[in-house]
């Protein structure tokens, strides 16, 4: 409410200071109206107070009506804000309505609610003492039934306890038999199997034996091969080798790697001679393929390998 009496408050002000200066413009024009000056002849000079008196007249009704459409506008706006106004509170007045049904409505409803919890907790302690009662009554007939199955559980354990010694002890004396039978079973076979495994540890030794002696003449042969295919490779650099007498007594080590056909996959410089470095890795750049075995064992020592290149002048 505080807030739509400040709005009438400042509407009441604006329309009375436009009104105010309004009625200071029409005064200001109907004090001072407007002449004009017109030149006349000598044949028209009686003629002349009354177009000065007709121009004074119009341009006074012009006012007149201006003023009036303007204070016509002034109260239709007026009227308007007061409407505007008048639904607001009205609107207002609704919403407070609204507001205090609503209260009222969430009031009963939680009211309602409260019963409806009072019934309910009413409701679970009855069921609450009656499951009480007959988890009472249940507990009751468990034990006498326990107590029942008890006593026929004790003339069954006797009656079980007696079987079970006469079957352990026919149990215990086939046991023994077993044992018995199953200890000269367990002698025999560790008998074979300790006969089986000096033979198996004798031929293992003769095997490696031989396996060692073939891996031995293997690895000769790898390394005569291998021997045998540097040769070659250092044969096809030297091919390929520019020289001249400054490289004389001078040498180069460089790493040569390998694919299975003997492409070239990398060459570089370890140390050496520059120029002769820088020479040896043309010609290896210029065999492009350099000599391999077929054979995996060989070719895994050729792969990837360190030579030493001296220019032979």
């Amino acid at each position: 409410m505080s807030s739509l009496s400040s709005s009438v408050v400042k509407s009441v002000l604006l329309h009375g200071a436009i009104g105010g200066l309004l009625l200071a413009t029409a005064n200001f024009h109907m004090d001072t109206p407007t002449v004009m000056e017109v030149t006349l002849n000598p044949q028209q000079e009686d003629k002349q107070p009354e177009r000065v008196v007709s121009a004074v007249s119009v341009d006074q009704q012009a006012v007149e009506k201006k003023i009036s459409d303007l204070k016509k506008r002034e109260a239709d706006k007026k009227a308007a804000e007061e409407r505007r106004i008048r639904d607001l509170e009205q609107r207002a007045q609704q919403a407070r309505k609204d507001r205090e049904a609503e209260a009222r409505r969430i009031k009963k409803l939680e009211q309602e609610r409260q019963a409806k919890l009072e019934e309910k907790r009413r409701a679970e302690a009855q069921a609450k003492r009656a499951r009480e009662i007959e988890k009472k009554q249940r507990e009751q007939a468990d034990k006498a039934r326990a107590e029942k199955a008890a006593a026929e559980e004790a003339a069954k354990k006797a009656a079980a306890q007696r079987k079970a010694e006469e079957d352990r002890l026919k149990k215990a004396e086939e046991a023994r038999k077993r044992r018995e039978a199953e200890e000269k079973r367990k002698a025999e076979e560790a008998e074979r199997k300790r006969q089986k495994a000096l033979e198996e540890q004798m031929l293992r030794e003769q095997l490696a034996k031989e396996q060692a002696a073939r891996a031995k003449i293997r690895q000769q042969q790898v390394l005569s091969e291998v021997d045998k295919y540097k040769a070659l490779i250092m044969q096809r650099i030297q091919a390929n080798l520019l020289i001249d007498e400054t490289m004389k007594g001078k040498q180069c080590r460089v790493n040569i790697r390998l694919a299975f056909n003997g492409l070239v996959t990398h060459v570089e410089s370890l140390g050496g001679d520059r120029l002769v470095c820088e020479a040896a890795i043309r010609a290896v750049k210029m065999a492009d393929t350099l000599p391999v075995s077929k054979e995996k064992d060989v070719f895994e020592q050729l792969k990837n390998i360190n030579l030493t290149i001296k220019p032979n002048l």
